[in-house]
């Protein structure tokens, strides 16, 4: 038996799927699974199906970035017929599921007409009986709401769907996530593993502490067939020392997109993780894996969209996480799903939701969940949260992708939290449509001018300018705008000098420059020191 121990290569990607599809939350949720399957998957497989090349001609026209297109080249269609094929046969209770909500949302539709909902109950479709209750909302519109928890218990949920590639990656392109399933590939291990595997730890562990080969290939299951490529994932190398931060400062790291780590000699906290990798030449400058604690101590969960919970970036660090804080919310609600349970159910400890203006204390530092208004197309959602970190004294404020619509409610804020030093703030002002994301949630089609009016937009010069005035940063800094080529595949952001966000974005650091601020659009790396207003 060999015993040699080796270490993971620095580039080897870890990407988790589900149904051979990228993974985000909305997958792994059972309700909105379920819709995308109906809603997004099989009608894309159908479109690529019946016709290859016009995908084939779409993914190359920079305008169709993000498009309901299939990066496969125009071939592969037989491939794409059997995924399709066994997504009906393997998803069928989930599809079914699916059409059942369809189902109750006609029935509410046509019979709540604000009198008592109690004989409706018996109307529900049986799939769904048990998991639903009945509501009005105070304007006599009626809805329902799944117990959630009780889904993930069920058939509903499950983990079998859940697998994870591995390969070596030589440059930051990929298909976009939403729109390319991920079909075999000669040179990738695709394993059928449940994402709360302690192997995925394992082998995570592994890009720092050696073990032997055996150990990881047992632990994983990896058969006859696979050993050969799976070991050259793998050297005898060792990777550079991390270097752990000891100094007296604070130390601010940006990782790219809405990527924030802050550290001091006692504490560590990762903000919506979402790492570049390592290992190839890149006219990028980046922070990677390589670059992180071996403990972070807590990570911040702004908002729950694939750019910001990023399972390929959460599951290699699972092992490293003490605690994670998310959005409080169980609402419920179809296109709001809890983050805090489907955390638990994924493996991950100690997950925390907190409330708006609640605060959580710890060495000299306090995290406070802040208000976060807009860039959900008008839908209510609550599972979203704003971050203030103090840490002896120095605040920094992380405003992800609100739209400041009503800058009112920052000064509400302010009276509460007062100015604060360093302010991130999203710029991505246009933003993709309602249907973009949610479209495969909504059982009632909107017009194309309804769709286009409601984005997923972050703020404009005008918003930021308003936030800078309230809480008087010293130091503003745009961020979260997935302009990094490593966000590409996800964000499907290509902008220009003359790209909206990125006027805006200019303006809002001219003018904070001409107030004698600090500000800046992040991009690629940076790294800052900061004093401490009290030791």
């Amino acid at each position: 038996m060999n015993e040699k121990k080796v270490y993971l290569k620095s580039n080897v990607v870890l990407e988790p799927l589900i149904d051979r599809w990228y993974a985000w939350s909305h997958l792994v949720s059972p309700a909105t699974a379920a819709l995308n399957i109906i809603g997004r998957h099989i009608p894309l497989m159908e479109s690529y199906i019946s016709a290859p090349d016009i995908h084939a001609q779409a993914v190359k026209n920079p305008k169709m970035l993000g498009g309901p297109f299939m990066d496969l080249g125009g071939v592969r269609v037989e491939e794409v017929d059997e995924l399709r094929k066994n997504t009906l046969q393997k998803r069928e209770l989930l599809i079914q599921f699916a059409n059942a909500v369809k189902e109750l949302d006609r029935l509410l539709l046509l019979e709540a007409q604000g009198f008592g909902l109690e004989k409706l109950y018996k109307k529900i479709p049986d799939l769904l009986k048990g998991y639903v209750e009945l509501y009005y909302d105070r304007n006599n519109n009626p809805g329902f709401r799944f117990f959630e928890s009780l889904l993930y218990q069920s058939e509903y949920y499950d983990k079998s769907t859940q697998s994870i590639s591995l390969w070596i990656t030589s440059n930051d392109h990929r298909p976009f996530c939403l729109s390319t399933p991920r079909l075999n590939n000669i040179n990738v291990v695709h394993l059928n593993l449940p994402f709360e595997h302690e192997g995925i730890d394992e082998l995570a562990k592994m890009k720092r502490i050696p073990q032997t080969l055996e150990y990881v290939k047992t632990i994983l299951g990896i058969s006859k067939s696979q050993e050969t490529l799976f070991e050259a994932f793998f050297t005898e190398i060792a990777p550079l020392n991390y270097k752990e931060y000891k100094g007296e400062k604070i130390r601010m790291r940006y990782f790219g997109h809405a990527c924030i780590l802050i550290e001091t000699k006692d504490v560590s906290i990762l903000v919506d993780p979402l790492i570049s990798y390592y290992g190839y030449q890149s006219e990028v400058d980046r922070f990677s894996f390589e670059d992180l604690p071996d403990i972070i101590d807590y990570v911040l969960i702004t908002h729950n969209h694939q750019d910001h919970i990023l399972f390929e970036t959460l599951l290699p660090l699972r092992h490293k996480i003490k605690n994670v804080i998310v959005p409080s919310s169980a609402s419920g609600k179809l296109e709001d799903p809890d983050i805090k349970l489907m955390f638990n159910v994924l493996g991950f400890k100690n997950v925390i939701s907190l409330s708006e203006m609640e605060t959580i204390r710890f060495y000299d530092v306090s995290i406070v969940g802040l208000p976060f208004i807009g860039e959900h197309s008008d839908l209510n959602i609550l599972t979203k949260s704003c971050f203030l970190v103090e840490i002896s004294g120095f605040k920094l404020m992380f405003l992800a992708d609100s739209r400041i619509v009503e800058s009112t409610l920052y000064k509400h804020i302010h009276k509460s939290i007062g100015d604060v030093d360093v302010m991130f703030l999203g710029m991505e002002c246009d933003g993709a449509p309602l249907t973009w994301l949610y479209g495969p949630l909504m059982s009632k089609k909107i017009t194309r001018d309804q769709d286009g009016s409601r984005r997923l937009a972050g703020s404009n010069c005008q918003e930021g300018m308003s936030l800078v005035d309230i809480f008087h940063p010293k130091e503003i800094y745009v961020y979260a705008m997935g302009q990094e080529p490593w966000i590409e595949f996800i964000s499907s952001v290509r902008y220009t000098d003359e790209s909206n966000p990125i006027v805006q974005s200019n303006a809002l650091v001219k003018l904070c420059k001409e107030k004698g601020l600090i500000a800046e659009r992040l991009y690629g790396e940076k790294e800052l020191l900061y004093q401490r207003q009290r030791i």
